[in-house]
């Protein structure tokens, strides 16, 4: 018998050991990667889900899809939330016994901008009778569809720590038997893993909630000679890819302090119910503004403001990086959620008003949506959210609630507190002289200074205003 012994702090050295007993580490790891291989992975899922799904197997339509909402990590996951996917009126007979992917797949990527950090769409799942092996070719469509459309808005760089397995869900409406699979959704070869799928209450009672308020300030170049809400996107989507990066250098203080990585946060205060958290985020100057470049453009874009971010995170001993990681892309993609929300409505206005001339000199003045958030009604903090233009009744935020997220909330249960807008009564939107202050001299006549752009747009709180503006 062998009995061996090394430091924790210090690497196993397996020259010192008997080559057998080598041997014997090598075929145990061995079989330890291939036997998580097989099992895949576990699911600890809301007893509301089950509730939920349960309802909709007694409904007649069939097949039923739908997306589950939750969180990955590579400790655990977690599903705290199923969506049916909304029925098409005008279809309604067309649809049945078929699946309309595109359909699904917008769905997706609408409930994605209502979620908020830690939050995010993890999987999907079908109700029907039909043959498993049939229901699982299309869970499989369904899972990459949603994930390449929703991906593509994203902008930030994947982290290594990312969790690429998705779950699929088949349920038999007669039977109610549940069949839970896994596919890595960076794999286009993947394969269906055994994944398993437990019920428990109470699951989101203790989860943490990190938030901060943010003061954007950024200036975005429109490089085209007009600044056209086609070719605006592109370059809006570039300079917002720029500022996302700063976003994820900058430095995040969770309740003032900077955290080591590995820490967790349930070491900073009391364990309790509910562990709310402040971060701070210092953006870092190391590299030149997009203020500080001159460039050739034919016009920019301002957002500017204040905006309220928050991520939540699992009660599964979150570390630190976790929290910083989940509420960096949640500040990130709020932002880019109300600048694509306002091109589309810009999308919008210029096909009822095509043959304008926007030839002219012009400054615009736009209101981007704020935020709202909505607490689910299960036992813990978890909220959703929803934007709200200036000019909508706070009564249609609860049917989008009802249309995208299939929950009941009342105009009561919003929360309208995070972010205010101030009615504008008036405002000059022509061109300021002054506006050229900045401009490089030596290039007066050829080149604009990004900065002296002409388009100014605030983001949320005290004013929410966008101005476009082409030279």
């Amino acid at each position: 018998m062998y009995i061996f012994f090394w430091s924790a702090d210090e690497a196993l050295d397996l020259s010192k050991l008997p080559a057998f007993l080598v041997e014997i580490l090598a075929t145990v790891l061995l079989l330890l990667n291939i036997f998580h291989e097989i099992m895949g992975r576990g699911y600890i899922v809301q007893d509301d889900v089950e509730g939920y799904l349960s309802k909709l197997c007694e409904q007649k339509a069939d097949p039923v899809t739908g997306l589950l909402i939750g969180q990955s990590s590579t400790q655990r996951d977690f599903v705290v939330m199923a969506i049916r996917t909304p029925q098409k009126e005008e279809s309604a007979a067309a649809a049945r016994n078929s699946v309309d992917k595109e359909w699904v797949t917008e769905h997706a990527r609408q409930v994605s901008r209502m979620l908020p950090g830690g939050l995010s769409v993890v999987g999907v799942f079908i109700i029907t009778d039909a043959d498993a092996k049939d229901a699982l070719t299309t869970l499989r469509q369904l899972l990459f569809a949603v994930e390449n459309l929703i991906s593509s808005e994203h902008l930030w760089d994947p982290a290594d720590d990312d969790v690429t397995d998705c779950v699929t869900l088949q349920i038999n409406p007669k039977t109610r038997k549940t069949v839970c699979r896994t596919f890595d959704i960076k794999d286009p070869k993947s394969v269906a893993k055994p994944a398993d799928w437990k019920y428990q209450s109470g699951l989101c009672s203790s989860w943490a909630t990190v938030s901060c308020s943010l003061n954007v300030d950024m200036l975005l170049p429109l490089l085209n000679n007009r600044t056209s809400t086609g070719n605006m996107e592109e370059c809006l989507k570039e300079g917002l890819k720029a500022w996302a990066h700063q976003i994820e250098c900058g430095l995040c203080l969770i309740d003032g302090k900077r955290l080591p990585e590995d820490s967790e946060l349930t070491v900073i205060q009391r364990r309790n119910l509910r562990q709310t958290y402040t971060a701070q985020l210092l953006i870092t100057t190391e590299n030149k503004r997009l203020t500080d470049v001159i460039q050739q453009c034919g016009g920019s874009v301002s957002v500017t403001g204040a905006i309220h971010s928050r991520a939540y995170l699992h009660s599964n001993k979150p570390k630190a990086r976790q929290a910083e990681k989940l509420l960096k892309r949640d500040v990130v993609s709020t932002v880019a959620t109300r600048v694509q929300m306002m091109l589309e409505e810009l999308l919008a206005s210029d096909q009822e008003s095509k043959g304008s001339c926007r030839d002219k000199q012009q400054k615009e003045l736009f209101c981007l949506p704020h935020r709202i958030f909505c607490p689910l009604k299960v036992s813990g903090p978890l909220c959703v959210c929803d934007y709200q233009f200036s000019d909508e009744d706070l009564s249609e935020v609860p049917e989008r609630l009802k249309e995208m997220l299939d929950i009941d909330a009342a105009e009561e249960d919003l929360d309208t507190r995070q972010e205010m807008t101030v009615e504008i009564t008036g405002c000059d939107v022509t061109p300021e002289p002054t506006q050229e202050k900045v401009e490089a001299p030596e290039h007066k006549k050829n080149y604009i200074g990004v900065a002296m752009a002409t388009a100014v747009a605030l983001l949320a709180t005290a004013a929410s205003m966008l101005y476009l503006n082409d030279i």
